[in-house]
């Protein structure tokens, strides 16, 4: 069962689908007073969001493109898994369908040996892990007698997952005439403190994988005689902050104007937290930081990384269907 935050299928989709993600006490967590506030106020934010996140999806072909992706990679991974096990790949999306329970249906009745749980954010956090484990706790009623049941909480550090973004950040090195010289921007999606206070992983983590990246890239450079080939440089910074709460920081906004105005030439973002595109790749990355840049008191081009999962390419015109994936 793979897990995934999901997006919006449609613009009738959005308020709904911003509903959903501000019900979730993991997301918005309000104390005592949650269960008799949290509705009311998760009505009011996705009514008063809708607009402006409906026309960030506009610019990107109207829709979310990380169901159709997502359901590629199952797809792939039951391919892959063929030869050594007779494997049956679900996916359980957490606010927008395939919903977790429509999962749960899907495989009710089925004579299943064991059950593996595999959320696909790389690194673990009370809002993406936790919450799609809590919510499948909640939906799902084990057989009898029960299977046994295998969760794999991250994998972050894991050698094939850094090996894919080192592979992915090379390749698009290979743009640059000095890739020495670009400034490596790592990017993840950001995260409450008030979360981290409660001893969320997520942030430690994120920087492990940074860590593994930089660490492999500099001995493949090395091991190839040419130190030249691998970023110098490089920052971590965090996207995607909604509210007044205080969040991760830098933001990747804060970071590219500070690498401009340092007079940065050259910027790579790297995605790390991610591995299918969506609105936060999209968007967030492929056009809103790149009008930061393009303002006319910004003269440093970027280029953005694609995800390890999918290709990265200009966002599709209005009525298009036209995503990729790479598996």
């Amino acid at each position: 069962m793979l897990f995934q935050l999901g997006g919006p299928d449609s613009p009738d989709a959005v308020e709904p689908f911003l509903y959903n993600l501000f019900c979730d006490p993991d997301i918005l967590p309000l104390g005592p007073f949650g269960a008799l506030t949290r509705k009311p106020l998760a009505r009011w934010i996705s009514r008063r969001r809708s607009k402006i996140v409906a026309h960030h999806y506009d610019e990107i072909g109207g829709h979310s493109p990380i169901r159709l992706l997502t359901e590629r990679q199952a797809e792939r991974l039951a391919e892959a898994l063929h030869p050594h096990v007779e494997a049956r790949v679900f996916v359980a999306m957490r606010y927008w369908h395939p919903l977790t329970a429509e999962a749960v249906r899907q495989i009710s009745g089925s004579a299943l040996d064991h059950l593996v749980l595999l959320p696909l954010y790389p690194q673990y956090s009370f809002a993406t892990t936790r919450s799609s484990l809590k919510e499948w706790g909640r939906v799902y009623a084990p057989s009898r007698p029960p299977v046994p049941v295998h969760v794999i909480e991250h994998f972050y550090s894991h050698p094939l997952y850094i090996e894919a973004l080192v592979e992915k950040i090379a390749l698009s090195l290979r743009q640059f005439d000095r890739p020495a010289d670009v400034h490596l921007v790592f990017s993840a999606h950001g995260l409450p403190l008030s979360l981290i206070e409660r001893g969320d992983p997520y942030p430690r983590q994120v920087e492990g994988t940074v860590r593994l990246i930089l660490e492999r890239g500099a001995q493949i450079s090395a091991r190839a005689g040419d130190h030249g080939a691998w970023p110098a440089t490089h920052a971590l910074c965090y996207q995607s902050k909604v509210g007044r709460q205080k969040w991760l920081e830098p933001s990747l906004a804060q970071t590219i104007e500070r690498l401009a105005r340092a007079g940065v030439k050259q910027m790579l973002v790297a995605p790390i937290a991610f591995v299918t595109e969506h609105i936060e790749t999209l968007h967030e990355i492929n056009i809103a930081s790149n009008r930061c840049l393009w303002r006319p008191s910004r003269s440093s081009p970027s280029t953005s990384k694609p995800c390890t999962r999918s290709i990265s390419r200009p966002a599709p015109k209005r009525k298009s269907s036209a995503w990729r994936s790479s598996g």
